[in-house]
């Protein structure tokens, strides 16, 4: 009986025809341990699929063990490459007795010729194959699929537009006989939104003229996407500004609207409709029980194959809408304009998907007259613990003094942490360096970051140092390159997501990168120039893979599957064929990544 396992790329890919064409025309073979299987420069007559055993791949232009830089094993495939491109590039030899099934070179031949995302597979990048991934996860017809790829363009409203010789009452008139919740007025060149809530508290609560300028009662700050956006996007975006609507503009111009009743209609759980409920609170009781809910939708969105950066996108909106209203609840509003609140670390990069701590701090303005600060912050210290927020262990909160500062005493104190360069110094660094501003007087943030930007962008030797930390942890590779694969697997934060992390962020403090999340100074790094866009996108893939591969074991957790106390560490063994190459894969590219940043700041790596 032949035990290949078809469902797994690439051969899932293939018909069932093509599938068992496979299975008739396989053979098996047996290696000794340390036979050469294939030797570098020979041309392959086989695709080996590992049954049993452990084969290393070797590179023979590098000495000793530096030369092993793959390892495959049961469910593993390789020789596919050589019979596509003439030869082996490498030498395959196993590491212990080894059975594999030998797919012969014309069989492989034939089935690239008849399917051409097959012959594909065996030349696309990390991103190309977790969409793959993706794909597989989602076979079953599962609708969070279905609307992570739905099109703005599929389900917006045509616009209403009126000009600004508009009435309020010609407005109210026009809304009733189209029967829409909103219009936007033009002025000039220029388009504001008007909903029925804003009419009705213009001439109710204003005491307004039913014959006056609607102009006067506009919005001219536009929450705006562009027609081939993902509906996905448009709920983060309402989420992130507080909003129920979003402007569609196409060249400049509005082509429809989408409401959130709109985004909300694809949904058919209840689990999906956090964010409203979060909208709705309006004491910390309510508060609490919509942040309680946040485990469930990321379970929800993660069962029915939701891409990671859709995810990551839409938690940071609601923890940052959750954090913001829950200082608001403590804060009185006269103190909020005299201060910015800030989320770091993790959430300040948008990247905490559970909730594993609080890392916050305040910005106070200089003439602040808040004499209850510190006891507000205790407040809501305790408030964030209710929520969900566990404490920091490095206690960077909101209740240690030392992270509630004036922006004169900030100024000095980031002034104070480049001058002395040690690790602290350089860890607090790197952690103002991620703060994103969730409440408050968001200038008094954008003003220090300008100053950490003035002093380190140019300072080479710092520079050096910051980076220094991102080669601090051994890729999960050994030395000479083989994955490994501990009983108690391995530490996915340390060996593949802070280096990634770590890296891009020295890089986009020298280049002054305004964005905090890692995927965005990727992105801004590519646009710059500074790292190839291919290379970035792989980055951002790995990136995205090591964290979902983290967050399963959150999960496990949370469900009580998975009884570890270190739930960063990922046991490779119960991994998918395909989850095993995309990791292989992933950490040679964190590899590469640790290398470029060691040439670049004159690092021993």
């Amino acid at each position: 009986m032949v035990d290949i396992d078809l469902s797994q790329p690439p051969f899932s890919l293939l018909d069932e025809s093509s599938k068992a064409r496979i299975v008739k025309g396989v053979d098996l073979g047996y290696f000794d341990n340390q036979e050469i299987i294939l030797e570098a420069g020979q041309s392959s007559e086989f695709v080996f699929i590992i049954h049993k055993g452990e084969v290393a791949e070797l590179d023979n232009t590098m000495p000793g063990d530096q030369g092993r830089i793959g390892h495959y094993t049961a469910g593993d495939l390789f020789g596919a490459i050589s019979i596509i491109n003439g030869r082996s590039r490498y030498r395959f030899k196993a590491e212990q007795e080894t059975l594999c099934y030998l797919l012969p070179k014309a069989l492989l031949e034939q089935l690239c010729q008849e399917s051409p995302a097959f012959a594909e597979f065996f030349r696309q990048s990390l991103a190309n194959k977790t969409r793959l991934l993706i794909e597989q996860r989602n076979e079953g017809g599962m609708t969070m699929a279905g609307f992570m790829l739905a099109r703005i363009d599929e389900c917006m409203r045509p616009p209403l537009i009126l000009d600004e010789a508009t009435t309020v009452a010609q407005a109210a008139a026009a809304l009733d006989d189209s029967h829409a919740d909103s219009l936007l007025v033009q002025a000039a060149k220029c388009f504001g939104m008007i909903t029925k809530t804003d009419l009705l508290n213009a001439l109710v609560l204003e005491g307004r003229d039913k014959h006056s300028s609607v102009v006067d009662i506009a919005h001219f700050t536009l929450v705006s996407a562009q027609p081939g956006d993902y509906l996905f996007q448009a709920l983060v975006s309402m989420t992130r500004h507080k909003v129920s609507r979003v402007v569609v503009l196409e060249n400049d111009q509005p082509c429809g609207v989408v409401e959130l009743t709109d985004v909300l209609s694809y949904f058919s759980s209840r689990s999906y409709m956090v964010s409203l409920e979060v909208e709705q609170a309006e004491d910390l009781d309510s508060l609490a029980a919509a942040s309680a809910r946040i485990p469930e939708l990321v379970k929800a969105l993660m069962a029915q194959g939701v891409k990671l950066e859709f995810v990551m996108d839409l938690l940071a909106a609601l923890n940052g809408r959750i954090v913001n209203k829950a200082f608001g609840f403590i804060v009185a509003p006269e103190y909020q304009r005299q201060s910015c609140l800030l989320v770091m670390g993790s959430e300040g990069r948008g990247e905490q998907i559970l909730k594993t701590d609080q890392d916050n701090a305040l910005i106070l303005a200089d003439d602040a007259d808040w004499p209850g600060c510190a006891s507000d912050m205790q407040q809501l210290t305790d408030t964030l613990l209710t929520l969900g927020y566990p404490p920091c262990l490095g206690d960077i909160m909101v209740s240690n003094p030392e992270w509630v500062k004036s922006e004169s005493e900030w100024r000095d104190t980031i002034s104070h942490w480049i001058a002395k360069r040690d690790g602290a110094s350089l860890m607090n660094l790197a952690i103002m360096l991620d703060a994103h501003a969730v409440a408050g007087d968001t200038t008094l943030l954008e003003r220090l970051r300008n100053h950490l930007f003035e002093l380190c962008a140019r300072d080479e030797l710092l520079l050096s140092y910051f980076a220094r930390a991102a080669l601090s942890f051994s890729t999960p590779l050994t030395l000479f390159g083989t994955l490994k694969r501990p009983e108690h697997g391995i530490d996915i934060k340390k060996g593949g997501i802070f280096p990634i992390v770590h890296g891009v962020r020295t890089l986009a403090l020298e280049k002054r990168i305004l964005p905090t999340s890692t995927l965005a100074r990727l992105k801004a790094l590519a646009e710059e120039g500074r790292l190839e866009k291919g290379f970035a996108d792989d980055l951002g893939e790995a990136l995205s893979l090591f964290s979902e591969l983290r967050l399963k074991q959150q999960l496990a957790r949370l469900d009580g599957k998975q009884n570890s106390e270190e739930p960063n560490r990922v046991v490779v063994q119960t991994l998918s064929s395909l989850e095993r190459d995309l990791l292989r894969e992933a950490l040679g590219i964190v590899k590469s990544f640790k290398q470029r940043l060691s040439y670049r700041f004159h690092l021993e790596y």
